[in-house]
């Protein structure tokens, strides 16, 4: 993409969505097929945790202890992915997502990892989840490649898989199937709808968000703005007085192996498995090569003056390690990248998703949505949160995710006093430096 056409000065569009993550790419192309225009402000779009995501569509195995209130959500976008897919698609052959409906499986390494997803199980079927037993013959006719040293293994039909790297590339396709002089074309973006430059700050008037400012001081103007740039959030200037956003970074090594052509397919379907209390997974791809990963890690490895995105040598040599027990042919396999993002990361582990209120019963700031900290729950949780926006952009709301609203860790907002004549030092919330 080429820099911001700065020749017509400020741009102007409909909606501002900060970040191009896949969250972000979901909601800018909701808020299109909404009809409205779309600035999407990222210098390089679904290069962070994105880039590194396996894909898989798992709310049924991404069931975690003590996050239960996230399931109904989890499902909720799961509902939606089919849809949301053939839209993103349309009728144009070119692109593809990689989405497979293909049931997982999940298998156990020793005795001690079938009493582990045997509990988790029963978490899963108190909740309404199908998890199926499967004899251990029958596995291994599905997955040959298996490990005849399995101790378990469990059918989940409702956990699939998508590319996410395709994905974003056919957003950013379906993005940019506009033409100069359609509506939702924006003069001065690249392509109509990209903004390749770090939004520095959010604009305020009259008590309300129009837009965002650039780093490049370039003001984009929009009607709504939405905050979905991943741990870069809470470093934004001029959000709301009082607003916290907590976010960390959470790491997870992955790996990407070619699977050479005696030995394809390595497995047919995700394979999810224990193996000595340490979950595992590897992810078939369309290109006939294989996604291994589960590393989690809060270390002080990025903060040791290397790379921005260093992959852990312990995480490499566990994820082959523990993925050869399941598959003993993996170690057979070329690796072809060992990469590591950080995903953002609350204190509850749910997303920090919806408008921000004011005071309570005072209601919530205009023109900004915050749709950030979705942690291991990106890629599935798309759909959910691209729907959610853009209601939210027609004056629709759902009581049912206000547990996920983006300022329950914070104090109570200040409420701005009145202005007409556009961002002045007469607002209780902080304006970006160069507007203030």
């Amino acid at each position: 993409m080429d820099e911001v056409n700065t020749q017509h000065g400020p741009l102007h569009a409909d909606v501002a969505v900060i970040g191009g993550g896949v969250i972000g790419l979901g909601i800018a192309w909701e808020a299109r097929r909404s009809g409205r225009s779309v600035a999407l402000i990222d210098p390089a779009p679904a290069s962070g945790a994105t880039f590194a995501a396996a894909g898989m569509l798992a709310p049924v195995s991404e069931l975690h202890y003590q996050e239960e209130d996230l399931l109904e959500l989890m499902l909720e976008s799961s509902a939606l992915w089919p849809d949301f897919e053939r839209n993103v698609t349309g009728s144009s052959t070119g692109r593809s997502t990689g989405y497979r409906t293909t049931p997982t499986l999940a298998v156990g390494a020793d005795a001690a990892d079938r009493r582990a997803l045997a509990d988790l199980r029963d978490v899963q079927l108190a909740n309404g989840l199908v998890v199926e037993s499967v004899p251990l013959r029958e596995a291994r006719e599905r997955e040959p490649l298996l490990s005849p040293q399995i101790s378990c293994a469990f059918d989940i039909p409702g956990d699939h898989q998508v590319d996410p790297r395709r994905l974003s590339a056919a957003i950013l396709g379906a993005l940019a199937d506009h033409q100069p002089g359609d509506s939702s074309w924006i003069p001065g973006a690249e392509g109509g709808f990209a903004v390749q430059d770090t939004a520095a700050g959010l604009l305020w008037e009259d008590g309300r968000v129009v837009g965002a400012v650039l780093d490049s001081g370039i003001e984009v103007l929009a009607t709504e703005t939405v905050v979905a740039n991943g741990l870069d959030a809470a470093r934004l200037n001029g959000l709301p007085d009082g607003m916290s956003l907590p976010l960390r970074p959470v790491y997870g090594d992955i790996l990407r192996l070619r699977v050479p052509d005696h030995l394809q397919p390595l497995v047919t379907a995700t394979v999810r498995g224990m193996v000595r209390g340490v979950p595992v997974y590897i992810v078939p791809r369309d290109d006939g090569t294989v996604v291994v990963g589960a590393t989690q890690r809060e270390d002080g490895l990025s903060a040791s003056g290397g790379s921005a995105n260093p992959v852990s040598a312990g995480g490499v040599y566990q994820l082959l390690r523990d993925a050869q027990v399941l598959v003993p042919a993996v170690a057979e396999l070329e690796l072809l990248e060992a990469t590591a993002r950080a995903r953002p990361g609350t204190p509850d582990n749910a997303p920090l998703l919806g408008r921000v209120e004011r005071r309570e019963g005072e209601g919530t700031v205009p023109g900004l949505i915050v749709a950030s900290g979705f942690f291991r729950h990106g890629v599935l949780l798309t759909p959910a949160a691209a729907k959610i926006c853009v209601g939210l952009m027609d004056g629709a709301v759902d009581p049912r995710w206000n547990k996920f609203r983006p300022d329950r860790f914070s104090r109570p907002l200040s409420v701005p006093r009145a202005s007409t004549d556009g961002p002045s030092a007469d607002t209780s919330y902080p304006l970006p430096k160069d507007h203030a």
